[in-house]
Order: structure tokens, then sequence, then C-alpha cells
């Protein structure tokens, strides 16, 4: 029988953005094994409704305990600003962690005037869940949030660097810079993509702005928790990671090359059907 510390983490994002919370993961926690759920035939979630984006994280969650996973990490911004707090209700006996938590708890942690900004998809910005977080934590914050969903498709595309993809960023990035709330001093990567345009984004906003990336923050919650839970891998011998998807694994495979930092061979991502896994 396996012992329940050696079971996975489950690892769930819309698409390949988590990769980014994945790579977190993999350098906090080396010894554990991880299982990536990556929800291709229904990205992007950012432009969908809270209903939908809450129905596909509890269908994804649910496959992922079919799996045996002991741990759940939502490593997609959108559906963690929804559906952590209903998902975490539903299966009190599980650990679940998203991302927006741990990012609002580092941005609070390093910034020194407390005039925050946020950048992330659009369903994420409307939904104030960064804004909501962030004044829970520091109420005397102000803050700036702005919808860069454009940068999603320049990580996909491999579009990291050079001087084209700094004029667009530096274009995106105008309302933060030059608004009327400009001199922010911290800026919150509130997608997961957005992590791999650290260099570009950095130098448009300049040396005195802290990036806070919220995969780095979250692994550290889920190492502390692990621990917290008595569900830490022992094992010396390095985790394995596993790959699922719900469609297109030779696409999957492809962009995961721009975010993730290990080789992924064709042969080691599955394709599964989610949708089955209906709330009863």
């Amino acid at each position: 029988m396996t012992c329940i510390s050696q079971l996975p983490i489950g690892v769930f994002d819309s698409g390949v953005g988590g990769l980014t919370v994945l790579n977190a993961l993999r350098e906090a926690l080396p010894n554990e094994n991880l299982l990536y759920l990556g929800d291709t035939a229904r990205v992007p979630y950012g432009t969908k409704s809270s209903a939908s984006v809450t129905r596909y994280a509890d269908q994804a969650v649910r496959a992922l305990r079919e799996r045996k996973v002991k741990f759940v990490v939502i490593a997609c911004n959108t559906a963690s600003a929804v559906a952590v707090e209903p998902l975490a209700c539903q299966y009190p006996e599980m650990p679940i962690v998203g991302v927006v938590g741990p990012g609002a708890d580092a941005s609070c942690g390093v910034s020194q005037t407390g005039r925050i900004g946020v950048i992330a998809t659009e369903s994420t910005v409307n939904n104030q869940a960064y804004q909501s977080a962030i004044l829970q934590r520091r109420p005397d914050a102000t803050i700036q949030a702005l919808a860069c969903s454009l940068f999603v498709a320049l990580a996909e595309e491999g579009w990291h660097e050079g001087e084209l993809v700094e004029q667009i960023v530096s274009r995106c990035l105008q309302p933060i810079r030059e608004g009327k709330d400009a001199g922010i001093d911290t800026l919150v990567l509130g997608c997961t993509h957005f992590p791999v345009l650290k260099r570009a984004i950095s130098k448009v906003m300049g040396e005195h702005v802290h990036l806070v990336d919220s995969a780095e923050t979250t692994a550290l919650v889920v190492k502390r928790l692990l621990r917290d839970h008595a569900l830490a891998n022992s094992s010396a011998i390095q985790g394995k990671v596993s790959f699922l998807v719900t469609d297109g694994p030779e696409r999957f495979v492809r962009v995961a090359r721009n975010f993730f930092r290990e080789t992924i061979e064709s042969g080691a991502v599955e394709l599964i059907d989610i949708q089955h896994f209906q709330k009863i």
C-alpha cells in the first residue's frame, strides 16, 4: 500500500501557464511527485463566467482526486480567484491552495509605499480577487489593476524578449505607468503566463518596481502546509512529474517548451476527459 506522503501533488491549470507554478514546486519540493492537469480543451478561462470556471475547476479536482493526489494546487489565477474557497469547503479532507492568496501576501510584504499594481486577465481583474486579498492584508494599500490578456499570446508563442516585445509590453502597461495613480513600487504578475515575460516587464517598469511572481510564493506555502499536515514526502529520490490534458497533447508539448524547464516527451502526456466529473 502506498504511503499517503508518497502520493502526488495535483496541480491544475486551464492550459500551459500553470507550468510556471510547476517549475516553482519542482525547485522548492524536488522529492515530491507531481501530477499536472491542463484543461486545454476549454482554455482560456480568463474570458469565461465565474460559474463556468468554478464548474470546470470542480471537475478538475474530482479528476485529480480519482488519481489519488494528496494535495491540490490551483495554478490558474482565474480559477483561484473564484473557486478556491468553494472547493476547499467541498473537499475539507484535502488541502487546496490557489495562487491569489500567496501573491497578495508577498506583494503586501515587499511594498514599502502600499502602492501596488496587479496585471492579470480580464476575468481576474474584474473579479477583484487580488484587490480584495491585498486590502484584507493591508487596508491602507492603493491598488491599480490592469488587464493584459495580450501577454498570454506573447508567452505561448515564445515571444519573451526583444525590442518588439518590449514595445508591446510598454504600450500595454502604459496606463499603470503613466496614469493618475502612477507610482507603484510593487507589481503582481497575476497570471501564470506572465513570469516568462518577467525580463521585458521589469525593463519597462524599471528597477524600482518589485515584481511579485505568485508561483514562487505559492510553492513556499505548499511546502509549509505539507509539513503542517504531515504530508511531506521524506524520500530522497527525485519526484516524478506526470501530465494530463483534455485536448491537443502534441500542442501542449510544443507550447510547454516556453514555460517548463524540463523536457516533456509526447508519450508522457495522457489525454483525458474530465467533463463527466459532474457535481452530484
